[in-house]
């Protein structure tokens, strides 16, 4: 079969998906903003579009973002035709249309079956909207009606839906009934093979080496921010850093803004929260905490093998690659009590959960973990063999992937809606 790829960012969550079609003797290709120049990548025929229209000025604040797709999706159209005139017509089209790109390309190929990546419906209900009160301590109305208008982009995608995959079921379950009825919940695949524990492993800082013997704390996200309780781990941690005076504190993340709202000023969330904690915590203290930035997957490996305990919070949002990879390092793991983390941990068996806004208890949990060497070395044991019994690659994920796109390729294809 012919497969076309439609990701921005491709191969994002199809990186073992688009390579593992082609070794099964399919054309693959993906239209993306990630190059400049045609070129292959892993068998997949790479062809970048560029965006040449500006956004425009004067736009109503709750069309702003549905602009952003159409532009998005306009230039992936005008690429998607390009190709058309070249002779290439997919039976599948595979695309994530979280930046809007997909909404066309039933028109340029309307036999095409369509499979979409569903990474979120935006909700105004169960907790979704102010969930944090000190970011949104009252939800107005008309920010209900500013969220609303977000999932036109999603809207705008469900006459072209022919099959959906979502990694979980907490995502798959913030879309209404017409799309969730075509969603199958698959993940994007944890290589259990590679990541797991490392007895020997040793991880370098600016100042030391540490091994297994030492005392790790980590957190990661990759953006420093609110979203993933970037602010309620650094509040915790004069206390934490008192109470364990030979912890090392490892923090991987960069400084700019993946989700929710950017700060205000011209301060970065990073340089807020260190700010508003640096005069509570020693100059002997502070030392011991090491911002990491972001660093290569085979450094992010080795950090999740070096800890002792892993924490990881985060809004009822997507769930993290790097939460589950934590997890198949064989980790104890301290996580936020919120619906897609719950989906992954069993409290007490597999990890422990703690109130997101609750420090002292994020404490507490951290140092009970810390000084239970039988506790920590079970929850490991757990939460590696759930993710290789739920989230495995190989043996899982990957022929649920390739069986989605054998049933999608048996689909009727749907036709462009008005």
């Amino acid at each position: 079969m012919n497969i076309l790829f439609i990701h921005q960012n491709f191969p994002g969550q199809f990186k073992h998906l688009a390579p593992a079609l082609v070794q099964a003797g399919h054309r693959c290709v993906s239209l993306t903003l990630r190059v400049k120049e045609p070129q292959i990548w892993n068998g997949v025929q790479l062809i970048p579009y560029a965006i040449k229209r500006p956004q425009g000025k004067g736009v109503h604040p709750w069309l702003v973002d549905t602009e952003t797709k159409v532009i998005h999706a306009e230039a992936c159209w005008r690429a998607a035709l390009d190709l058309k005139a070249k002779g290439f017509t997919p039976d599948l089209i595979v695309g994530h249309h979280g930046w809007g790109e997909p909404m066309f390309l039933r028109d340029v190929w309307p036999n095409a079956r369509i499979g979409l990546y569903c990474e979120l419906y935006h909700r105004t209900d169960d907790g979704h909207m102010g969930f944090d009160p000190e970011f949104q301590p009252v939800v107005t109305p008309d920010q209900f009606l500013r969220i609303r208008m977000k999932n036109l982009n999603n809207l705008m995608h469900l006459p072209l839906l022919d099959a959906g995959i979502s990694p979980t079921h907490f995502q798959a379950d913030t879309f209404p009934a017409p799309f969730r009825e075509k969603i199958s919940v698959i993940h994007d695949g944890i290589d259990t093979d590679m990541v797991k524990a490392n007895l020997d492993v040793r991880f370098a800082t600016e100042t030391r080496e540490l091994t297994r013997q030492d005392e790790v704390i980590t957190f990661v996200n990759r953006n420093l921010e609110p979203y993933r309780g970037y602010h309620v781990f650094m509040r915790a941690l004069p206390r934490l850093l008192k109470e364990r005076p030979k912890a090392e504190v490892l923090i991987v993340g960069g400084d700019e803004v993946s989700y929710g709202a950017k700060p205000p000023g011209d301060k970065s969330w990073k340089q807020i929260f260190i700010d508003e904690v640096r005069g509570q915590i020693s100059d002997a203290d502070w030392a011991r905490v090491h911002f990491l930035g972001r660093i290569p997957y085979d450094r992010f490996l080795a950090l999740l093998q070096i800890s002792r305990v892993h924490v990881y919070l985060t809004y009822p949002f997507v769930l993290s690659w790097s939460f589950l990879e934590a997890m198949a390092s064989e980790a104890a793991i301290v996580a936020s009590d919120t619906a897609p983390v719950r989906e992954a941990i069993t409290d007490g068996k597999t990890g422990l959960l703690v109130d997101f806004f609750n420090r002292d208890a994020l404490v507490e949990k951290i140092c009970a973990t810390l000084e239970d060497a039988e506790l920590r070395k079970e929850m490991g044991r757990a939460a590696r063999e759930h993710v290789v019994k739920t989230y495995d690659l190989k043996r899982h994920c990957l022929p649920a992937q390739m069986q989605w796109i054998e049933n999608l390729a048996r689909l009727e294809p749907g036709k462009a809606s008005d």
